[in-house]
C-alpha cells in the first residue's frame, strides 16, 4: 500500500529551512530541512511517533497531531486540509464513472465567446470549444493537458513563463487527483511522466499542492502575438470531478482583441464532432 501520508511528510520536512522553524542552528547541517526529532518536538509529539508516521506504520494520527505538523511545516489552508485528507484516505475499491460532460455545459461551450473547455481531475480534455484549440491545438478531446505542458515543445514554446506555469500546474494536479494518488490511471501518468520529463519528476517530488482556482498566465501565440489570460476552473456537480475552464482577457485590452481575431481565424462551415 502506498504510504503518502509519509512521503508528504518526508518531503515538507526536507524543504523546511530550520531557522525560520525556529531551530538554533548550530555547525554545519548533512540533512536539508529539519530532522525528525526537530519535527516531532515542535509538534508536541514523540521522536518515535512521528517515525512511525513517516514509514507508514501508523496512518490514523488525530486532527489535532496533523495540524501541529502543518503549523512546524508552515503550511497553508490548502495544503493543511491536503494533509488531513491522507489521514482519513481508504483503500476501498473506487467504481469507475463515465465522464459526461452535461448537455447545458456543452451548450455552453457552443456560445461562449471566450476559449473554454471540461477537464477531468487528471487534466485529461473531454470537451472543447473552436477558440480553445485556436489558443492551443492541445486543448482537444482526449489530450492530457498536463502530459502536453510538460512534453510539447511546441505547446512549452507558447508559455511565457513555462517553468512557472508546470510548477502551478503539477501542483494543481496532486490537489485534483488528492487521496486517489493509487488509483490505476494516475499511477500509469505519474510513472510515465517520471521517466521522460526530469523536470516533472523534481516536482512531483515536492509534495506541493495549490487550489484549483483562478490565475493569469502570459502566453506568447505565434498567430497574434503574447497574450495576458486569466483563467478560471468551476467544479460542475455530479460530474464525478470534471472541471469547467475558461480563459478570458481583460476588457477593450490588446489580449481581447487578440480574442477575437483568433475567433474568427478559428470560425469554420462544420464543428469538429465531440
Amino acid at each position: 500500500m502506498a504510504n503518502t501520508l509519509g512521503e508528504y511528510l518526508r518531503a515538507r520536512r526536507e524543504q523546511i529551512d530550520p531557522v525560520s522553524a525556529g531551530v538554533r542552528v548550530v555547525g554545519v547541517r548533512r540533512t536539508p530541512g529539519l530532522r525528525r526529532e526537530e519535527v516531532a518536538t515542535l509538534a508536541g509529539v514523540s521522536a518515535d511517533y512521528y517515525l512511525r508516521l513517516e514509514q507508514g506504520r501508523d496512518r490514523n494520527p488525530s486532527v489535532q497531531v496533523l495540524e501541529s505538523l502543518a503549523r512546524v511545516f508552515q503550511l497553508d489552508a490548502t495544503a493543511t486540509q491536503y494533509l488531513l485528507s491522507l489521514s482519513t484516505a481508504r483503500a476501498a475499491p473506487r467504481r469507475a464513472h463515465r465522464e459526461t460532460v452535461p448537455i447545458g455545459i456543452r451548450q455552453l461551450l457552443d456560445v461562449i465567446n471566450l476559449p473554454a473547455f471540461v477537464e477531468n481531475r487528471m487534466f485529461e480534455v473531454v470537451a472543447a470549444n473552436r477558440l480553445a484549440t485556436a489558443v492551443s491545438p492541445n486543448i482537444r478531446t482526449g489530450v492530457n493537458r498536463l502530459r502536453a505542458v510538460l512534453l510539447d515543445p511546441e505547446e512549452q514554446a507558447l508559455f511565457t513563463d513555462w517553468e512557472q506555469a508546470i510548477q502551478g500546474m503539477v501542483a494543481g494536479f496532486r490537489a485534483s487527483v488528492g487521496t486517489q494518488i493509487d488509483d490505476p490511471p494516475v499511477v500509469r501518468l505519474v510513472e510515465e511522466l517520471s521517466r521522460t520529463s526530469p523536470e516533472f519528476r523534481r516536482l512531483w517530488a515536492q509534495h506541493d499542492v495549490v487550489p484549483l482556482a483562478g490565475g493569469s498566465f502570459r502566453l506568447s501565440h505565434p498567430q497574434v502575438g503574447p497574450m495576458q489570460l486569466r483563467r478560471e476552473k468551476l467544479p460542475l456537480q455530479d460530474t464525478h470531478g470534471l472541471i469547467l475552464a475558461i480563459y478570458h482577457a481583460e476588457p477593450h485590452s490588446e489580449t481581447a482583441r487578440s480574442l477575437e481575431l483568433l475567433g474568427s481565424l478559428a470560425a469554420t462551415p462544420a464543428d469538429e464532432p465531440r
